[in-house]
């Protein structure tokens, strides 16, 4: 069972790509983040025709959520139960018996604001979510978009991407930890332990082709789900088509069974 995560930062721009994709990587869970469409707007027909049933949720220019798969999507919650938030982020549903939670973290702006405030609210409901989804779902994938890159073999230069910066700070890698002690596992570091290795390239400065990254797009797995994943990794390639999205693809691969 392929499972992969992917911030297309459009679906509306990146249909295309996407389509490509679902054909030439063949998954069989993808979530996706920032599809950034009202959901009368979502291409349900256009990925039923390539083979993926659909849960959803977005609006208007910003966020949304998604989860592709391609065999029936039961028990779907939108939303963080409990969690009051007008942004439509977070999204979960069961597929073959694997529980699917897909986030689009919160970026948090920069540290001291509001929305970097919101960010660590919006994790903590998180964790009291993925605490209780564990509960009932054993086998567990969580993943998206966090925002947050784990450590300093996750960004091209630690010394710029530092405790005082977002998306590398101590309050949001204390978060993410958090997460992980629930009982999950960071999929990518199960099997590499490089780094340099991105999912993310600002749009600025070549970043893609000089390799300047982060990665910030995480597959987790559960305590029961660990042995099954065989393997993680990244897919370069949709960065480099022309009007790629900033983000590329992660993936895990879970054994048969």
């Amino acid at each position: 069972m392929k499972i992969a995560s992917w911030n297309v930062n459009s679906l509306n721009v990146r249909l295309p790509h996407l389509q490509q994709w679902l054909q030439d990587f063949a998954p069989d869970v993808v979530g996706l983040q920032e599809t950034k469409l009202e959901d009368h707007k979502f291409p349900e027909d256009a990925l039923l025709a390539a083979g993926y049933r659909s849960a959803f949720i977005g609006q208007k220019t910003y966020n949304g959520v998604a989860i592709l798969a391609r065999h029936s999507i039961g028990d779907v919650q939108l939303g963080i139960p409990g969690f009051d938030d007008v942004q439509a982020r977070a999204i979960a549903a069961t597929v073959n018996g694997v529980r699917i939670v897909n986030l689009y973290v919160v970026n948090g702006q920069d540290i001291g604001t509001d929305k970097y405030a919101y960010k660590l609210r919006w994790l903590d409901a998180v964790h009291a979510w993925v605490a209780d989804e564990l509960q009932r779902h054993p086998k567990l994938v969580v993943m998206g978009d966090f925002n947050i890159a784990p450590d300093d073999r996750d960004v091209h230069d630690p010394v710029v991407w530092n405790d005082d910066h977002i998306l590398t700070s101590t309050a949001e890698r204390d978060a993410l930890r958090g997460l992980l002690g629930l009982g999950l596992h960071d999929a990518f570091r199960l099997h590499h332990d490089d780094a340099g290795i991105f999912s993310w390239w600002d749009y600025r400065q070549a970043a893609f082709r000089r390799n300047l990254g982060l990665r910030i797009d995480l597959t987790l797995v559960s305590d029961a789900l660990k042995a099954d994943a065989v393997q993680a990794g990244i897919d370069r390639t949709p960065r480099t088509w022309e009007r790629a999205s900033d983000h590329t693809p992660a993936w895990v691969q879970l054994a048969a069974g």
